[in-house]
């Protein structure tokens, strides 16, 4: 069974930048589309952004170009760089495949506050 672990979160100031990084230790990684998605407060879980195998990506109307999304293959991570971060990103940030299909892991806590 897959055990994907998301790390990376903390407590930033709005404006601040953190990267958050996740191991998915599937087979077939390469060939998986991959996503973070996140849970704010009061709200369903959220895509923020997805990778493909060619590395085509794609991201939530609200990231408004302030994330960057990446994978690496040989070490099978996902990493997902946020700058100029908002109060509104705070949240559970988690990494899985874009089809939802793996084990959700613990996720990583992202809390912006001043």
């Amino acid at each position: 069974q897959v055990h994907v672990v998301e790390s990376g979160g903390g407590f930033v100031q709005p404006g601040a930048s953190l990267s958050l990084s996740c191991k998915v230790p599937m087979n077939d990684f390469d060939l998986a589309r991959l996503a973070w998605y996140r849970q704010v407060p009061g709200r369903q879980r959220e895509l923020v952004a997805t990778i493909a195998t060619g590395g085509q990506t794609t991201y939530g109307a609200f990231v408004e170009d302030r994330f960057d999304i990446f994978r690496d293959n040989n070490k099978k991570t996902l990493t997902l760089r946020m700058k100029n971060l908002r109060p509104e990103d705070t949240g559970v940030y988690y990494c899985n495949t874009v089809a939802a299909d793996i084990p959700w892991g613990q996720g990583t806590q992202l809390t912006v506050s001043s």
